[in-house]
């Protein structure tokens, strides 16, 4: 994988825990998509599309599908329903505020956040968050999809290829997202549950950073995708790995150090935040639509933060 120097020296190499966090999501994603994606009207793609039974496309969720960080609205809908007290709100928000700031992870901070995340949902049903899910996604996710790259992943869908949502936050909550996007199914952060109790631990580690790079691959092989053929979109500079596994890399909404890496390596580039799309750069030649196509609350933790 090319990389810069800054990304180099960074870099948290896949380790055991972020094996067995890739694959544990995968098999997540695996039995969750079983079931049918509910029809979505069609979307008028803004470029032509070719079809390819061996390409998927896999989005980053937070500042990439949505506006904003999915786990702290779901954060909110938990203290709305009385699962925390302020005084765990406000830590949360600092925590979510100190990723934002800093861009990078810290060993022992992030720890104390999937902690104290954690212990929110020890000993809660997994059917019982995932009706919560269904709520809160209502009251405040659905507005702030963004809507171009809604059509991004409906001009894949539109060409016969399967959609993956690929996020940090709990599988349960990205595949209720994706379902509601009429999307494949999701790659998220696999929380322990027995008897369907959640215990406190998670499988694994977070999904994210090389994680969800060994979570794609498991899914690839499990699905017979050609990655060279695969599309994947992110914002941030933490998904470098998983960017760099797919023959089709995009930069959406992307922080300064992807914007940086992908003016260097040739990647192409949307913007919607403002409504105007960045320039588009080092586009391939066609191979299949990628060249044309451009675990519960434990997250409320894990949200690093791009900015």
């Amino acid at each position: 994988m090319a990389a810069l120097g800054w990304f180099t020296r960074r870099r948290r190499p896949a380790t055991e825990r972020s094996v067995l966090a890739g694959e544990a999501s995968a098999e997540a994603a695996r039995k969750s998509s079983a079931e049918p994606p509910a029809p979505q009207p069609p979307a008028e793609p803004e470029f032509p599309v070719v079809g390819d039974e061996r390409a998927a496309a896999f989005f980053d969720l937070d500042n990439t599908v949505m506006q904003g960080a999915a786990l702290f609205h779901f954060g909110r809908g938990l203290y709305k329903r009385h699962f925390f007290r302020k005084r765990e709100l406000a830590r949360f928000a600092w925590q979510q505020t100190w990723f934002r700031m800093a861009g990078v992870e810290d060993p022992a901070h992030m720890e104390d956040v999937r902690s104290s995340a954690l212990s929110i949902v020890k000993g809660h049903r997994v059917s019982e968050l995932m009706s919560i899910g269904e709520e809160i996604y209502d009251e405040y996710m659905a507005d702030r999809i963004w809507p171009g790259t809604r059509a991004l992943a409906q001009a894949h869908l539109d060409a016969g290829q399967r959609v993956w949502l690929v996020t940090a936050a709990p599988v349960e909550t990205a595949t209720i997202i994706a379902r509601r996007l009429g999307l494949t199914g999701a790659l998220g952060t696999v929380a322990e549950s027995v008897g369907g109790i959640y215990t406190g631990r998670l499988v694994g580690e977070p999904l994210h950073g090389p994680a969800k790079a060994e979570a794609v691959r498991a899914l690839a092989t499990a699905e017979g995708l050609d990655l060279a053929r695969c599309a994947a979109y992110s914002d941030s500079a933490n998904d470098i790995p998983m960017l760099s596994i797919v023959g089709h890399p995009y930069a959406v909404n992307p922080d300064t150090r992807l914007r940086r890496h992908a003016r260097e390596q040739g990647w192409r580039l949307r913007d919607y935040r403002t409504g105007r799309k960045a320039a588009k750069i080092g586009i391939p030649a066609a191979a299949g639509v990628g060249a044309v196509a451009g675990g519960t609350a434990a997250a409320v933790a894990l949200h690093r933060r791009r900015r």
